[in-house]
C-alpha cells in the first residue's frame, strides 16, 4: 500500500514555513485523534515501530531496545527527546556527519547507533511511517523553532568528577531493580520489559547515549521512570559514567584503528571510548560485540 505523508511532513522536509500558531507551545494530539484512511495507517505503523521496534521492523533492529526507551511515551514526553518537538527543526546541519540531515536520515541514524541495527532505506516504508507519526505529533508546532521540552534538559556540571565506584553504588541501589543487577535488562520470556544498558543487546558506541553528558542529562530528568529529578546531579553523573564505562557494541564507523576512531568521532571528554576502564580498553575489537551496519554505508 502506498502512503501519503501528512502535509506538515512535506512542508518540513521542503523547508517551507507552516502557519505560525503563535508564541505558545502546544502539546501533541491524543492517540484517539489519529485519522482514518491511509494517513492514519501510516501514522499507526510509525507508532508501532517506535513502541515495538524489534517486532515491527525486525530486519533493521539489532538489539533489545525500542525507540520508546529514550523517546518516552512513544515520543510524547517533554524532556525525553519528544518527536513532536524535534520534527519541525529538520532539515538541519549535524556535526556528527558534517552534512544537512533530513528527519528520515536522523531516524536512520537511530537505527544504526541506538538500535545497533541496519539502516532502513531513505524513502522506504519504515522511515516514511516514522516520519508520518512524528509529523502528526508535531501538528501545530512552529517550524524551525525549538519548543520548550525538546531534547533533554540541561544538567549542571558535576560537583565532583564522576566516579565509577559511586556510580556502581547508585546503579545497585536505584537502577538494578529495573535493569537487572548485571545491566542486561529484564525479560518476561522473550519479551523485553526493561532495556539492557550495556552488553551486546544495548546501544553501540556511536549512540548519543554513549556520551556521558547526554546520558546524565536523560537520567537526571527521567529516571527512575516516573520519578525523574529524584537523583542528585552528582548521582546522575556518577551512574552515567559507570554505565558508559561498560562494554557495548562497536561504533559502526570503526575502520580498524581504535585511536583513529576516537580522534575522529569521540574526541571529547565525556566519551569513554578507547579508554582503559577496569583493566580493559573500551572498543577493543577483541572484546567488543559487533555492530550490524553493512560495509560501504554512507554515514
Amino acid at each position: 500500500m502506498r502512503w501519503r505523508v501528512p502535509l506538515l511532513a512535506l512542508a518540513a522536509v521542503a523547508g517551507i514555513a507552516a502557519a505560525d500558531p503563535g508564541p505558545e507551545s502546544i502539546g501533541p494530539p491524543p492517540g484517539t485523534a489519529i485519522p482514518a484512511g491511509p494517513d492514519g495507517e501510516a501514522i499507526r505503523r510509525g507508532l508501532d515501530i517506535i513502541t515495538n521496534t524489534r517486532a515491527a521492523a525486525p530486519e533493521f533492529a539489532g538489539n533489545d531496545l525500542r525507540c520508546a526507551n529514550c523517546h518516552l511515551e512513544a515520543g510524547r514526553t517533554a524532556g525525553a527527546a519528544p518527536l513532536w518537538a524535534a520534527f519541525g527543526n529538520f532539515p538541519v546541519w549535524r556535526d556528527k556527519n558534517h552534512r544537512m540531515n533530513s528527519f528520515e536520515k536522523r531516524v536512520q541514524d537511530c537505527f544504526i547507533y541506538s538500535i545497533n541495527g541496519k539502516p532502513p532505506p531513505l524513502g522506504g516504508e519504515v522511515l516514511l511511517a516514522v516520519s508520518a507519526y512524528a509529523g502528526w505529533l508535531a501538528q501545530g508546532q512552529r517550524i524551525g523553532v525549538s519548543p520548550p521540552g525538546r531534547g533533554f534538559p540541561a544538567i549542571a556540571p558535576p560537583p565532583l568528577p564522576p566516579d565509577d565506584a559511586r556510580g556502581r553504588a547508585v546503579f545497585a541501589e536505584i537502577c538494578a531493580a529495573c535493569h537487572g543487577a548485571d545491566g542486561q535488562g529484564l525479560k518476561d520470556g522473550d519479551t523485553v520489559v526493561n532495556p539492557p544498558l550495556w552488553g551486546p543487546g544495548s546501544y553501540n558506541w556511536g549512540a548519543g547515549m554513549a556520551q556521558v553528558d547526554k546520558a546524565a542529562a536523560f537520567i537526571r530528568a527521567n529516571m527512575p521512570l516516573g520519578n525523574g529529578n529524584s537523583l542528585t546531579v552528582q548521582q546522575a553523573w556518577d551512574v552515567a559514567w559507570f554505565i558508559d564505562g561498560q562494554v557495548r557494541p562497536q561504533d559502526p564507523r570503526f575502520a580498524g584503528n581504535l585511536a583513529a576512531t576516537r580522534a575522529e568521532h569521540h574526541n571529547r571528554p565525556w566519551s569513554r571510548y578507547a579508554t582503559r576502564v577496569a583493566g580493559r580498553t573500551l572498543g577493543d575489537p577483541a572484546t567488543t560485540p559487533p555492530h550490524h551496519v553493512p560495509p560501504g554505508h554512507d554515514f
